[in-house]
């Protein structure tokens, strides 16, 4: 077991990785240095951005959001540790318009985060953009590991288990208490020797160049463009059959969405899409009927049965050419399981390819979805490109958004299926 009081996390798992150590995981509940006041304003937050950017290496990052309690994906807790400089926690609440120094400080450094894709968005919002990435969290997919959450890579290659319990935290409370800091502090303690460690991985395997291309692919990535009907995502709108039943689930979902957004309130917390699908398949017509239903006889929701009756009426009254397909449609194929009575010959294409994938990830330990993604895979065997040869059907993954390695990869094996009949 290590000794905090003597080694700190960071420096004791570098080297248990190099000596093979194999020592029972040990629990940390806070970080070796102690937890640091969290910066709340631009005097602090200076002093902080010149430390930061006179430490050295990479730079391990991580946000905490509040997106079980607030509409708005933002960022309430920014956590920064580097060598050198220690750890720094940024209340970016009261700094939003005051970051341009933390993102100087930043500058060229490679950031490490676990799950990137997760903190990206919320960090562009505040200004902070990174010029190179590491994503432990892919590059643990990309190595072979089949469970990669953070606490889990760090027990299974770091020998120490983290504290957790604080993940889904309401973070726009304040002040955050002492124990929650210790939880978001933890987070980025011990991301550069996990980067460390994995990056040794994946030169042993031959997959840096991979992960370098899925690392920039993220990096890069556009914001995601918003759903056409968002409310389709709505949990039990499958138990709805009708246009005239679509029409009031989209209408109570953006009436939700509305007093949401204008509450800063999650949506669930407003109206549990449980309590929409109830109220659409019951169709009350009175206070009494709604109020009778699971959710809508509470306190709260009482106050609002008028404001959910008007939806409901609303919808009953709109005209036939008004109301929603009960086919999702879209610009993709059919769910792959009609594929057989619409098209059986695109259906034995997506056999054959999922069997030469699946050869594929399992030969070079990989996640099937990661060598190539599935909605790409079932697009090209959908309607695939017009020549499908090799170099063909590597045009068209290539065109679809696929990284270098997976084309080289699954051209080959992909165009074979690709002519696959029923």
């Amino acid at each position: 077991m290590h000794n905090a009081e003597h080694a700190s996390p960071a420096t004791a798992a570098t080297d248990a990785a190099d000596d093979g150590e194999a020592a029972a995981p040990e629990l940390l509940t806070r970080p070796v240095d102690g937890t640091p006041p969290v910066i709340e304003d631009a005097e602090a937050l200076r002093e902080a951005c010149d430390r930061l950017a006179a430490g050295s290496g990479p730079i391990a990052i991580d946000t905490e959001r509040a997106s079980g309690y607030r509409y708005w994906p933002k960022a309430y807790l920014v956590q920064i540790r580097r060598q050198g400089a220690g750890t720094v926690l940024v209340d970016p609440i009261p700094l939003a318009d005051e970051l341009a120094p933390l993102a100087a400080a930043l500058g060229d450094a490679e950031w490490v985060l676990h799950a990137a894709s997760q903190d990206l968005p919320c960090l562009a919002e505040l200004g902070l953009h990174p010029a190179a990435l590491f994503d432990t969290e892919l590059a643990g997919r990309l190595a072979g590991h089949e469970r990669v959450a953070l606490g889990t890579l760090v027990e299974k290659l770091l020998g120490f288990t983290l504290e957790k319990g604080h993940s889904a935290a309401d973070w726009s409370r304040r002040p955050l208490p002492d124990d929650w800091l210790d939880y978001a502090a933890l987070d980025v303690e011990l991301l550069v020797p996990l980067r460390d460690t994995l990056e040794a991985e994946l030169a042993a395997q031959g997959k840096l160049e991979w992960a370098g291309q899925e690392f920039e692919a993220v990096r890069t990535a556009p914001a995601a463009p918003p759903r056409a009907e968002p409310w389709r995502r709505t949990s039990g709108v499958h138990k709805v059959r009708t246009p005239r039943g679509l029409a009031a689930v989209r209408a109570l979902w953006e009436a939700r969405d509305e007093m949401a957004r204008k509450r800063d309130r999650a949506p669930s917390r407003v109206l549990p899409d449980s309590a929409i699908i109830n109220a659409v398949l019951a169709d009350p017509s009175t206070p009494q009927q709604l109020q009778a239903l699971p959710v809508f006889g509470g306190r709260v929701q009482r106050r609002y049965s008028a404001h959910w009756l008007r939806q409901l009426e609303a919808a009953r009254e709109l005209p036939a050419e008004e109301l929603p397909s009960t086919s999702t449609g879209g610009d993709g194929p059919p769910p792959a399981n009609r594929w057989g009575d619409k098209d059986p010959d695109a259906a034995a294409r997506l056999t054959a390819a999922r069997t030469a994938l699946t050869k594929i990830a399992e030969s070079h330990t990989l996640p099937v979805e990661n060598v190539l993604l599935p909605d790409l895979l079932r697009r090209t065997c959908w309607s695939p490109p017009e020549d499908r040869s090799p170099a063909g059907v590597a045009a068209a993954l290539a065109d679809g958004g696929a990284r270098p390695w997976q084309v080289e990869l699954v051209a080959d094996a992909l165009s074979t299926a690709l002519h696959a009949t029923a």
